[in-house]
């Protein structure tokens, strides 16, 4: 068992080529152990190099959308009239704190997510 940190995207790739190998590696033996050295190794990389940012607001809303089948009138309850909802949702209005309150606790949306800056346009 040769472990090293892993410094480079090269390393890091190796690291996942040994991974793959070890996959199926039963608990508590060398090879077990391994993997599971591998594996904390490489999500230490992973978090450090390829963070993953925050999405838009109006893209989680959406998505969110699609994950429970919502149609825009569903938004009503959240944002306002019909005509407020098409305009946050193509960006022609920002949503206001009691709308992300709303849309926080109502679809499920975390709060952090919603407050993220987003351009909208005139």
């Amino acid at each position: 068992m040769d472990i090293r940190p892993i410094k480079t995207r090269k390393d890091h790739e190796s690291a996942l080529k040994r991974i793959e190998q070890l996959w199926n590696a039963r608990p508590k033996t060398r090879e077990g152990d391994e993997l599971d050295i591998l594996t904390t190794l490489v999500v230490a990389y992973e978090e450090k190099n390829t963070p993953i940012n925050e999405p838009n607001p109006i893209d989680a809303i959406k998505f969110r959308m699609d994950q429970l089948g919502l149609k825009d009138r569903d938004l009503v309850p959240f944002i306002g009239a019909r005509s407020k909802v098409s305009e946050v949702l193509n960006c022609k209005r920002g949503l206001s704190l009691p709308m992300i309150r709303r849309l926080s606790e109502g679809l499920d949306i975390p709060a952090e997510t919603l407050i993220q800056s987003y351009r909208v346009s005139s």
